[in-house]
């Protein structure tokens, strides 16, 4: 069994503005937790929280995971906006803690001013890779007095570029808190990875399993293109073996939510339908929410 099934992205905007019509709906299409995407973990007040589990519980969801939006600044050339983000990083796990959420999401961050998954030249370089087990210690730190989980995405295009770089960077840290967020399609870097993925996937399940808290779930496709071009499908006609990915999820990590991500809001719901195909046929029961107490 895996706890949940639920959705990243399904509501957007920070989670003071999110309305019980919105998450009545998602609850409608079938998910039983969502995401809590916050813009200031700094600025809230114990009334916010309560009234914040009060809407999920009347919908009938479970809190997911917090993404705070800090960019990619924890590898930041610029100091100050380094610790800003570390801050950040800080204040998300104590807001965590209160919502009773699972973790909360670390995003790597990139060298690139275009954006935080965006490739730079030196995004792989020791110095990088090193700042951002500085960063990381420093929120794990008050992640293990607070009690919040961090979970890890990582990607092709930053200083967490693969399995074994991923496993390099949580054993760095050495923190209790600090683990994987299972995100396969962001690390697929060739078209040998593309064209036979249950090695490539189960590299992460063997490296990172014990330390998974979490996993996303969207699709890919190989581009009809002379240069090697990938792009983002919806869950059913990509590449990404689903079911394959359930059953070893299930074995390595049975109480990580998997939450579907990136898509417009209507399509959600055919989403999680072509999703449960994968799952059935895996024999994964899903298991029901559990509302926050109000």
């Amino acid at each position: 069994m895996i706890v949940l099934l639920g959705a990243a992205g399904r509501i957007k905007g920070d989670w003071l503005s999110y309305s019980q019509s919105d998450l009545n709906a998602a609850k409608a299409e079938g998910y039983n937790t969502l995401n809590v995407i916050v813009s200031d973990p700094s600025s809230y007040t114990a009334a916010d929280v309560e009234t914040f589990k009060r809407k999920f519980a009347e919908a009938g969801l479970e809190i997911g995971q917090t993404n705070g939006a800090y960019g990619g600044a924890l590898v930041s050339d610029d100091e100050d906006e380094r610790k800003g983000a570390i801050k950040f990083l800080q204040d998300m796990c104590r807001l965590t803690v209160e919502l009773g959420s699972p973790n909360t999401y670390l995003r790597p961050g990139s060298l690139n001013p275009g954006g935080a998954w965006t490739p730079h030249p030196e995004n792989r370089s020791e110095r990088v890779f090193d700042r951002l087990v500085n960063s990381a210690k420093q929120a794990s730190a008050v992640a293990d007095q607070v009690g919040a989980k961090i979970a890890t995405e990582g990607g092709v295009v930053c200083p967490v570029y693969s399995a074994r770089r991923m496993r390099d960077f949580i054993d760095a840290v050495g923190s209790p808190s600090l683990g994987f967020n299972q995100d396969p399609v962001n690390f697929v870097a060739s078209l040998d990875e593309a064209y036979d993925l249950k090695p490539f996937l189960q590299e992460f399940f063997d490296l990172l399993g014990h330390v998974t808290w979490g996993a996303h779930a969207k699709d890919f496709q190989v581009m009809t293109k002379l240069l090697v071009h990938f792009e983002e499908e919806e869950i059913g006609p990509g590449l990404i073996p689903h079911d394959y990915f359930l059953t070893e999820m299930q074995k390595v990590a049975p109480d990580a939510h998997v939450l579907i991500e990136h898509l417009p809001a209507d399509r959600y719901a055919d989403a999680i339908t072509e999703f449960k195909v994968f799952s059935d046929r895996a024999g994964i029961v899903w298991d029901e929410p559990n509302p926050p107490s109000v």
